[in-house]
């Protein structure tokens, strides 16, 4: 579970110090990509958590979620249409429904902890 963070942390490291632009006609494409690559990011944790993570589901949602928006994007460009904001929604919404699950797992956990600290301590008192 470390290693998705340390990539994320490392990247966002090199971007702010690196002097790099992306040129504006790829704002739409750039704002869906990290969309994606976040979504994946907090589903790899969300499912690390309830210990059902696989690499391979993991590693082929991130370069679907990301060609997928992309190519949304890219079609409704020639179209001219916004149809990157289906896909900065559908991402948005699945962003904020991880987080929700991964706050009560973790939120769950603490409790079970608290509990059993409270049951220990209770037992070495007797």
């Amino acid at each position: 579970m470390w290693l998705p963070l340390l990539g994320l942390l490392l990247g966002l490291g090199l971007g702010l110090l690196s002097d790099m632009q992306i040129p504006v006609i790829y704002q739409n494409y750039l704002s869906i990509a990290v969309l994606a690559a976040l979504d994946t990011l907090l589903g790899g944790i969300r499912a690390q958590l309830q210990e059902v993570y696989d690499d391979k589901v993991f590693v082929s949602g991130f370069f679907f979620n990301v060609l997928l928006a992309a190519g949304l994007a890219f079609l409704g460009v020639h179209l001219g249409v916004d149809l990157y904001l289906a896909a900065i929604f559908a991402f948005g919404v699945r962003l904020f429904q991880n987080i929700a699950v991964i706050r009560r797992i973790l939120l769950v956990r603490y409790d079970e902890r608290k509990k059993v600290r409270k049951t220990t301590n209770n037992h070495k008192i007797i």
